[in-house]
């Protein structure tokens, strides 16, 4: 840490901005600006006539031990010279958790260079196909998210309790647009704000690790021009990852039931998730989910919705 102070420190290094550091500089800038001094642990008497409620540069910086001027380099766009030991350093300072912290370090790492190849289509191996018909027969929806947030699977539960996806055009199989730009997801899911924010902040995540996806620019543009709400949660520079947890839903067939998650990493694809829910056992919810499954296998019996979906998706 010394010597990356020491350098920083001189005023003729780095004065150039680099484009490529401007994401890591408006997450610092974000992430400072939500944080108080009363929760940094700063017990200044002086401190209740700021005019902003967050901390100031320098305040972070003494923190994090480091110069303010290295600091203000950082988040300013001209510098991408953070070791590890510092990011950890501001890390600590502004409390971020551990998604927040891996993704100041994956932004750190960004470099310009050559436009890669768009990716190919993510698969949905055939085990997991098989994982998610077992969960439909155990009364458990199941449902694979890959990049961009794209749908790519999921068992005739999970469709009926959230949305047949596989009934939409490929383009949009989406968990981000059916948040933001289907009426039916603000009466689903009773706490839809905190859904949608949470939505925006997996996205922003996805975007931190694939920052040449033109697919992935290509959505958050589309949902900017077309959610309000949407450029609002973007714009704070919140990331989340999902790895347990409960939500809440209002289905206008069986009312409100409230789910538990498990998001699960299947080993031959690092960028897919398989969220599993589940209810407790004994409560309305489960009632409430094993009814929703009895309807959903009828409906399949009668030759409504099937088990099967696309083996690829873009």
């Amino acid at each position: 840490m010394l010597s990356d102070r020491r350098r920083l420190r001189d005023p003729g290094q780095m004065d150039r901005e680099h484009p490529d550091s401007a994401p890591m500089a408006e997450f610092l800038r974000s992430a400072r600006s939500r944080l108080t001094p009363q929760e940094a642990g700063l017990d200044d008497p002086s401190l209740g006539r700021r005019r902003v409620s967050g901390l100031r540069r320098e305040e972070l910086a003494r923190l994090a031990g480091v110069s303010v001027d290295y600091y203000t380099r950082l988040e300013q766009g001209r510098s991408r010279s953070a070791s590890a030991e510092v990011l950890d350093a501001l890390a600590t300072a502004l409390h971020l958790d551990d998604a927040e912290r891996s993704h100041l370090h994956v932004l750190a790492r960004r470099r310009s260079g050559p436009a890669r190849r768009r990716p190919r289509p993510q698969r949905v191996h055939a085990a997991t196909w098989d994982l998610l018909e077992t969960l439909q027969q155990t009364c458990r929806p199941g449902f694979v998210l890959g990049r961009r947030l794209d749908v790519l699977a999921h068992n005739q539960l999970a469709g009926r309790l959230i949305t047949d996806f596989r009934a939409l055009p490929a383009a949009e199989r989406n968990q981000a647009r059916f948040v933001f730009l289907d009426p039916h997801a603000r009466e689903l899911y009773r706490d839809w704000s905190r859904v949608a924010a949470d939505t925006a902040a997996m996205l922003r995540l996805d975007a931190g690790r694939h920052p040449d996806d033109p697919a992935l620019s290509a959505l958050v543009g589309d949902l900017s021009i077309r959610s309000e709400e949407f450029r609002r949660f973007w714009s704070d520079n919140k990331v989340h990852r999902r790895t347990t947890g409960t939500k809440d839903y209002r289905h206008p067939l069986v009312g409100d039931l409230t789910v538990t998650y498990q998001a699960l990493t299947p080993g031959d694809d690092p960028d897919q998730i398989i969220f599993v829910y589940g209810t407790e056992p004994g409560s309305p919810s489960e009632t409430s989910l094993r009814l929703l499954s009895q309807w959903s296998s009828a409906e399949a019996d009668t030759g409504g919705v099937t088990t099967q979906g696309p083996g690829a998706h873009h």
